[in-house]
């Protein structure tokens, strides 16, 4: 390999990183809505040299998460809630037209990433770990949208779950959230099996909607407490 190809895997090795590690600190509002940084202080941070470092910030500002300042550096784009709530609002009806299509199929045919949801949510042990309950919350809901069969409507589902992630993750801070996403989702999952379309999306629409609710006061919550202790 050469030098220049070496240096090249190292710099993409490096900005994939620093990606990473930024993207999760504002994930977990290390780094605020509002929070100015320059490159120079991500790259002392995580021990980085510029290029990747430049290479990952554009990639979190096309994300929508970071916006560059001219002549000031960068910036921590705020939240945009009436922006969120738009996209719940694509999550909902994307996700009742899949529970739609899995509802009119026929009795006997029961697809396996179904049926391996059930193992997971109604019939195995729940996890305590409330970080590790929002990663599989998610999988629940892109697994459904996947199993309708419409590749478009579960790429565009993928990206609109990447663009709430910032703050869907708040509701798994609450212990009494995280047994309700299981009763929920055992609900859901035993309506769409027993082929009662009409009540499996009521119960899938109350659902995202008590989520949505909690996750906008627990995320206010969470900035305020953050800020606070900023100080």
């Amino acid at each position: 390999m050469s030098d220049r190809k070496s240096l090249k895997t190292m710099s993409e090795g490096q900005g994939e990183r620093v990606y990473r590690l930024v993207k999760q600190a504002i994930f977990d509002f290390r780094m605020l809505p509002g929070d100015r940084f320059s490159e120079n202080d991500i790259a002392g941070r995580y021990g980085a040299s510029r290029t990747p470092v430049r290479q990952a910030l554009y990639a979190l500002a096309q994300e929508g998460y970071l916006e560059v300042q001219p002549r000031s550096g960068w910036r921590v784009c705020p939240i945009d809630f009436h922006h969120l709530e738009a996209l719940y609002d694509l999550r909902v009806v994307l996700e009742l037209e899949t529970v739609n299509r899995l509802c009119q199929r026929p009795e006997q045919v029961m697809p396996l990433p179904l049926r391996q949801l059930c193992q997971f949510w109604i019939e195995a042990p729940p996890l305590a770990d409330g970080r590790e309950v929002a990663h599989y919350d998610e999988q629940f809901h892109m697994t459904l949208v996947a199993t309708a069969g419409n590749p478009e409507m579960a790429r565009i589902h993928r990206e609109l779950t990447e663009k709430i992630r910032i703050v869907r993750r708040m509701d798994f801070t609450q212990p009494p959230r995280v047994s309700a996403t299981y009763a929920e989702h055992a609900a859901i999952l035993e309506a769409i099996i027993a082929r009662r379309g009409e009540q499996a999306c009521r119960l899938l629409r109350e659902h995202i909607a008590r989520s949505q609710q909690e996750v906008r006061q627990i995320t206010l919550h969470a900035l305020h407490q953050a800020r606070q202790e900023k100080r």
